[in-house]
Parts: C-alpha cells; sequence; structure tokens
C-alpha cells in the first residue's frame, strides 16, 4: 500500500512488524462459486452443539482511531469495520470473495466496464434499509476532496470511471462512476477491466454510508459507538471514541444474522505481550499474539496457533545512492547478496515466529486460477540459498567492478529483535561473500522514510502487504518511476508486461496468468531487482474452545462471523 498509509504502523502484538511505508514499503520489526444468496459458508460449521455462553475475550495492540470508513487506515479499525458492517462482497474463511449485501453476482457488460448489481434486502442496526443509495452517496464521500481520504483516490483511482481525474482535481467527484438507478439497482463503471474488481468490493472503504444518518450526526459522525449505524454481523458498543476497551454484540437486523454464532465480544487494549500473556494464562482473555521471546517459549504449546501471513520482506537494493551510481547496480552483486545467506536458519532460530523463508515475491497461499493453483507453483523459488552459485556471482560482479572488496550499508529497524536478524544477515553475508563489508543502520521509521525517499541507502529491509487479492498488488511497486520503486530499477520489458497485465490482458485470465509469471521471474530471479527474504507468519496463543476466526489476506485481518465457543465448559 501506499506509503501515506500506515494499518499496520502500530506494531500490533499480532504481528512482528513495523512497517517501512504503512501497508506500503514495510520494515519488519521481527519481523467453485459459492452459494449465491448467503455467506454462510462456515467451512466446517459446528457438527457437535455448541456452548450456551457465545462470549469470546479478545485483546488488540492498539485503540480504534476512528470508525468513519471514507476516513480509516489503520488495522484495527479495518478489523471492527469488517466485523460491524459490510460491503456488496466479503471474503468468506476461505478468502473467497463472494456476496454480502449484492444479491448474488452481479451483471457484467461484455467489455468488463459496467457492473450491475442488485441489493439485497438487508437493513441497517436501526431496522431501515440499505439501498443502492447508500453505496452511491459513501463511494463519492470518499472521493471528495473536502474528505481528504486516504484510501478513496488511491483505492477507486484507475479502478472506478474519473476517480483519477477526480483525484488531480480536474472532474467533480459527483461524477464518479457509480450510480443508483433505484433502491436496489446499483450500477458501477469502471475506467477500464479490473479482474480483481470484485475482491476490491469487501474493502472497507467501498463499504456503504446512509447519507441521512451521516448528515443528522455532523461533526460527531462515527466518534463513539452510538454514532455509527452498522449493517455487519455485530454492532460496536461502549466505545467511547478514545477508550481502551469496546465490545462486540450481535447484531439482530443483520440479513445473515443465523450463521453469527457469538453473542458477544469483549476487547481490551493490551499493548504489552507479558501483560497479554499473563491475562490469557489466567483465564480472562481467549486469544492472544506472541513475538520475541515468548513467541519461542510458547513454541511447542498445544495452544499455539501458526498463522501464515501474505506479506512478503525483502533487500531493497538502491542503484543509485543520492544521484551516484552504487555496486548495486551490479546484476552480479544482486544475485550474490540474494543467494547468499541461509533463510531457513533466519526463520526458524533467529525469529522463530512462524514466518517461512521467502525466494519469490507474490506469497504463498494468497492467488489461485480457476483451478485451485496456487500461483506460487509457477516460479517455485528463485532466490533460494545457494553458497556455490552466491559466490560465483559474486566474483563475477567484483571483477567487472575492478574491485576486491566493497563496503555496503543495511538499512533496518532499530527495534530489538530487528538489530537480531541485521546482525546474523551481517554476519552470514560476511562470511559468505569474501570481501563484502556491510554496516548496520538501524533508526526510527521516520527516519527510514525519509532515507528510503530520498534514496539515501544501499540495501534497505522493506516488505509488502497486499491491498487486494492479486498479484498485480505487488507487481506494480516496481513500474519504472513508480512511487514506491525508490531504488532506480527501471526496466522497459518489465513496465510493458504491467501495461499489459493491467490493460488488453485483462480478460484474458491464461495470458495475463502468464505474463504476471513472467514479470515476477524477470524482477526477482532474473534482475535481482529486490532480495526476498522472508514471508511473515504469526505464533498465536488460542484457547481450545475458540472455533471459526477466519484470518483474511487484505482489508480486516479478522472475522467473527462464523466463530464460536464449543467445549469450554
Amino acid at each position: 500500500m501506499k506509503n501515506s498509509k500506515f494499518l499496520w504502523l502500530f506494531g500490533l502484538m499480532l504481528v512482528l512488524s513495523v512497517f517501512l511505508a504503512a501497508c506500503g514499503d514495510k520494515e519488519d520489526a521481527t519481523t467453485t462459486k459459492e452459494d449465491k444468496n448467503s455467506t454462510t459458508e462456515t467451512s466446517k460449521e459446528t457438527a457437535a452443539v455448541i456452548d450456551e455462553d457465545q462470549v469470546l475475550n479478545l485483546i488488540e495492540g492498539a485503540e480504534i482511531p476512528t470508525m468513519d470508513s471514507s476516513l480509516m487506515t489503520d488495522q484495527v479499525g479495518f478489523i471492527v469495520l469488517n466485523n460491524v458492517n459490510e460491503g456488496l462482497y466479503r471474503l468468506n474463511p476461505e478468502n473467497v470473495a463472494v456476496p454480502a449485501i449484492s444479491d448474488g453476482e452481479p451483471t457484467v457488460s461484455e467489455d468488463g466496464l459496467v457492473y450491475t448489481f442488485k441489493i439485497r434486502d438487508a437493513n441497517w442496526s436501526d431496522g431501515s434499509p440499505v439501498t443502492a443509495n447508500d453505496f452511491e452517496y459513501a463511494w463519492k464521500r470518499a472521493m471528495n476532496p473536502d474528505m481528504a481520504s486516504e484510501y478513496g483516490p488511491y483505492m477507486m483511482s484507475g479502478v472506478i470511471k474519473n476517480a483519477t481525474e477526480i483525484s488531480e482535481g480536474t472532474v467533480d467527484y459527483n461524477e464518479l462512476g457509480i450510480k443508483a438507478l433505484d433502491e436496489k439497482t446499483l450500477e458501477v463503471t469502471l475506467e477500464k477491466p479490473v479482474p480483481y474488481f470484485l475482491s476490491l468490493m469487501s474493502f472497507g472503504t467501498f463499504y456503504p454510508l446512509k447519507e441521512a444518518f451521516v448528515t443528522a450526526q455532523g461533526d460527531n459522525y462515527a466518534k463513539n459507538s452510538d454514532s455509527v449505524l452498522y449493517n455487519g454481523p455485530f454492532t460496536l458498543a461502549d466505545w467511547d471514541g478514545t477508550g481502551l476497551t469496546w465490545k462486540y454484540l450481535k447484531n439482530d437486523q443483520y440479513w445473515d444474522k443465523d450463521t453469527v454464532k457469538l453473542t458477544e465480544i469483549n476487547v481490551d487494549v493490551v499493548k504489552e505481550v507479558p501483560t497479554a500473556v499473563n491475562l490469557y494464562t489466567n483465564g480472562e482473555k481467549d486469544r492472544v499474539g506472541l513475538s520475541g521471546d515468548y513467541a519461542s517459549q510458547y513454541a511447542d504449546d498445544p495452544e499455539v496457533v501458526n498463522q501464515p501471513d501474505t506479506a512478503v520482506y525483502y533487500f531493497k537494493y538502491n542503484q543509485e545512492r543520492l544521484g551516484k551510481k552504487s555496486p548495486l547496480a551490479n546484476v552480479n552483486i544482486r544475485e550474490a547478496i540474494s543467494k547468499g545467506f541461509n533463510k531457513e536458519d533466519l526463520t526458524s532460530v533467529v525469529l522463530a515466529n512462524g514466518s517461512m523463508p521467502a525466494s519469490y515475491l507474490i506469497p504463498k497461499d494468497f492467488y489461485f486460477d480457476e483451478d485451485g493453483n496456487d500461483f506460487r507453483g509457477v516460479n517455485g523459488d528463485m532466490t533460494a540459498f545457494d553458497l556455490e552459485a552466491a559466490q560465483a556471482a559474486w566474483e563475477k560482479g567484483l571483477a567487472e567492478l575492478g574491485v576486491k572488496e566493497i563496503s555496503i550499508e543495511l538499512l533496518g529497524s532499530d527495534s530489538d529483535v530487528s538489530k537480531k536478524m541485521d546482525e546474523y544477515l551481517k554476519s552470514q553475508l560476511e562470511k559468505n561473500l569474501p570481501g563484502l563489508k556491510m554496516s548496520l543502520k538501524e533508526v526510527p521509521f521516520a527516519v527510514r522514510l525519509d532515507l528510503d525517499t530520498n534514496q539515501d541507502y544501499d540495501i534497505e529491509f522493506a516488505g509488502w502487504g497486499p491491498d487486494y487479492q492479486d498479484p498485480y498488488s505487488f507487481l506494480n511497486l516496481w513500474e519504472t518511476g513508480g512511487g514506491n520503486n525508490h531504488m532506480s530499477y527501471s526496466s522497459s520489458e518489465y513496465d510493458q508486461l504491467l501495461k499489459d497485465i493491467n490493460g488488453k490482458l485483462a480478460l484474458d485470465p491464461e495470458a495475463r496468468w502468464n505474463a504476471m509469471a513472467k514479470a515476477e521471474k524477470l524482477v526477482v530471479g532474473e534482475d535481482y531487482a529486490i532480495g526476498p527474504v522472508y514471508q511473515k507468519g504469526a505464533m498465536i496463543l488460542e484457547k481450545s474452545y475458540v472455533k471459526g476466526i477466519a484470518k483474511h489476506p487484505f482489508g480486516g485481518d479478522y472475522s467473527y462471523k462464523w466463530a464460536y465457543i464449543e467445549g469450554k465448559n
């Protein structure tokens, strides 16, 4: 996600990372069609009798900054929003975007530009119906310059008709390509065919808002739990806008309320892992995240859940530092570093938190074709640890540069775990690549961001989590002159692939799949523009009686719609 966002900036204890550019470049600190009329794919629906007391007790790592979907940018906010509100689509437990407020699949024009949705019979928490007008109002509100929304322009530009021009100030926001044809019919016009459009419809920025309610609330809108309307599985309660506690209560107005088993979820903000673990072991909380030494301490605990994530972390190789070409402009030097350290030991010993070695850009278990094939299987591991190949590339690179040794600075985080990781990488690379002298520069987030923007670094440890369920969310980072490509990487072949992927191949799934695979191989396994290190994972302590919490690869991290308590008493 772009540099101005901060979904994961708070360093929540459910994750072990501090992100370089929020949900954009992230700096690691530890571093079949479904039923069209329901999203009740409870996956493994309760076979046994569930407990009478359906109350779940959770922890979050930060406060809710706002409940205004037009202004929301943080991780906690999107988790809450995902559970108390709902858009046209929702991610199910298998992370397939399925119709939610949309009454089945939309009709799509032959050119792939116009989507027509029917709105199902669904109510707001005040009993009033959710209408097509609620979507039109919400989307246009997010594009209104007076709102100063970050996600509105970012998510809609290049996707919804006129959004780009609205963002540039040349077209009025009321000209956005969305129109309520009547209360039950919504028409959306795209700028161009967008293969991942329906997965975007599950993202919080695209949720509906009831104009009359928002207007009546005025400046008080979304400032506390009583100043928001809800159309999702739960309602929010006992949130005063700044507090460290809140509740989710089952929403009796929800169209799919029979699927929802939990009656109440109690949430407290706890920022210290030791405190969270104590609350868990005392039975006051049912689920907590682990980090640092606690991850190692509880690694073999039977209540530990290892949870994969879709964020991938890597070296950014800056080819031109402060206007001067760096040694990393040499492709052989980049290849040598990419292959010159043991990633397995890094993830299993140094991090020890469920993360896995990555020799790729597009994460595992993220994107699949119609036959269920994981995109990850196409290119496989392109930069796995290979000492012989690394040293051969290193010697060739030194010869091409006419030097016998190179000094390189690694820019990283100033957190304790990150420092341990950087020390490991320095030790490995200096040992395996004779003539390499690596210095460590470990700085706070704000400083790191400035250094990245100004290209004042050699190698930067960074990462990325997707905005939507499509490889393009990762691939578009490295376009020549792109907003995240602060490392002077440029490839006309790669740029053309991106243009084709998001253009003429949009309606040809097989050709687009192949083009994305080619682009990934080019940037990782041929140009070595970046050096993948690992795919993030998390370790969570979870009581055995907690069932059915769904983890998502983007948007709100968790859904409690399908969760329930079984066997606690």
